[in-house]
């Protein structure tokens, strides 16, 4: 009588349990439905007595925020948000509530939901106001211009204690990593970092050097901290030096460091945080690798304001009258761009001979002087691959310091289909269809093509057009 007891009471506890599952399965549906009715009410209620409810997801991964983006409820987005809800998770076409809201043209919603707030959306109205953030492109530091032309500052800061300082060798960090695999994660790679005493002797020497990079930016008070107790966050600065790499590998205390020799690979396994860092370091080290003398009449230049700026020796050069663009750091544009088919299902993708085995990225090429963008976009799609291309849209744009290149990402919509590559440029090109982009893209698919690294541009252009295109 014991055991069948004990099953009666297992049996009741299962009921009960599934009834709890299947009450609340009832109310995130109730809750969900009501959000996609725009019933901002029943919303405001239900959260009231259930707070749990709020980022609860139902089919496909959808949530409340994202069923009220897609219909155009804006009372009820504002009240999710002003609860506190997650505007940034994905459903299952990898969508975030703003993704869909800008599909569906509700741009008073896709405004309310960027992180740039309403208020720009109201002022740049029918602007695209979604935050693109591309790795090399994260700014860690403040640049404080206005200091670099103050020597004194200067020269205090290169030799405070808190001072960290960053060493290039032929233009590569030097690093650490404690990964035993090789694997090319972001994070993998961490900078070395220098104190004064670490580099006081490299400092001394006139073949070195050294730019100042900027401050740390200053995080938040804790509301217990006085505001005069606050120090001034450390600065950094980047010094190139000739000096043995051998030797200066000596200098560091950690394990496992190395100056990188591949940096179109080995950059990438840095954090987002330092990777923007190297792109300001190299891309400026790059420069003044490159212009020890003087362009205009061949006389040597010296380095000034913190080495943003060279100017020549010679008094009478004419590079000393007005603004030249020998006389600062130059970034040079590149446009790169995915060109869509006319029947908006396909794009197209190239290779060159260089990239590894599979690989197919976004065809890209230099603007030339006296050029605009688009014009830029036109002129290179065709000559690489043959196709001509009507309407492009800037997406975004990615610091590239190899050595210092501006990617300016691009959509472009081709008005031909046939393909002729110039194999001077390109080793081949070819039409992809959308399918065969996400099952590389999303599920490592590697039969048709592989994509680039998660880390440059041309694979967040792709992951754009898959996602302004999905079904949603």
């Amino acid at each position: 009588m014991k055991g069948e007891s004990g099953r009666n009471l297992l049996e009741a506890a299962l009921q009960m349990t599934s009834l709890q599952l299947s009450a609340k399965e009832e109310m995130v549906e109730k809750f969900l439905d009501a959000a996609a009715r725009g019933d901002v009410s029943l919303v405001s209620s239900l959260l009231s007595h259930v707070p749990y409810l709020l980022n609860q997801t139902g089919n496909s991964g959808w949530t409340a925020l994202m069923l009220a983006a897609r219909n155009g409820h804006h009372h009820v987005v504002e009240k999710l948000l002003s609860l506190g809800c997650d505007q940034f998770s994905v459903n299952g076409s990898s969508q975030t509530a703003y993704d869909i809201a800008k599909f569906w043209g509700h741009r008073h919603i896709a405004g309310l939901l960027s992180r740039s707030g309403d208020a720009c959306g109201r002022i740049l109205q029918g602007a695209d106001l979604s935050p693109q953030e591309n790795y090399f492109g994260r700014e860690t530091l403040d640049r404080l211009s206005a200091k670099r032309t103050d020597k004194v500052w200067l020269e205090a800061k290169l030799s405070a204690a808190d001072t960290i300082f960053l060493l290039f060798s032929n233009l590569s960090p030097m690093v650490y990593t404690s990964q035993e695999d090789s694997r090319e994660r972001p994070g993998d790679f961490q900078l070395c970092r220098f104190r004064y005493q670490d580099v006081k002797d490299l400092l001394q020497e006139p073949s070195t050097v050294t730019i100042f990079l900027g401050m740390e930016k200053l995080r938040s008070p804790s509301s217990s901290s006085s505001s005069q107790s606050i120090a001034e966050p450390p600065v950094w600065f980047a010094i190139n030096t000739d000096r043995d790499a051998a030797e200066l590998l000596k200098r560091c205390r950690e394990k496992n460091c190395s100056f990188p020799r591949s940096p179109n690979r080995d950059l990438l396994k840095l954090s987002e945080d330092e990777a923007g860092i190297v792109a300001q370091a190299r891309s400026v080290l790059a420069w003044h690798s490159r212009y020890s003398f003087c362009p205009t009449c061949g006389s040597s230049t010296r380095l000034e304001e913190g080495g943003y700026k060279r100017s020549c020796s010679n008094s009478e050069c004419r590079s000393l009258q007005g603004v030249h663009n020998t006389c600062y750091p130059r970034v040079d544009p590149v446009v790169i761009m995915l060109v869509i088919h006319p029947d908006g299902n396909q794009c197209l993708l190239g290779r060159k001979k260089i990239f590894p085995p599979g690989m197919f990225s976004c065809l890209a090429g230099f603007v030339e002087p006296g050029e605009t963008m688009e014009e830029a976009v036109r002129r290179e799609v065709e000559e690489e691959s043959g196709v001509k291309v009507g309407a492009v849209q800037y997406v975004s744009c990615q610091p590239w310091p190899m050595p210092s290149n501006l990617m300016i990402g691009c959509m472009a919509v081709a008005t031909s289909t046939d393909i002729k590559v110039d194999e001077n440029e390109i080793e081949e090109a070819r039409w992809f269809p959308r399918q065969q982009v996400i099952d590389s893209l999303f599920r490592g698919d590697r039969s048709a093509f592989v994509v680039p690294p998660r880390q440059t541009i041309a694979h967040q252009l792709i992951r754009h057009w898959i996602c302004m295109n999905s079904n949603l």
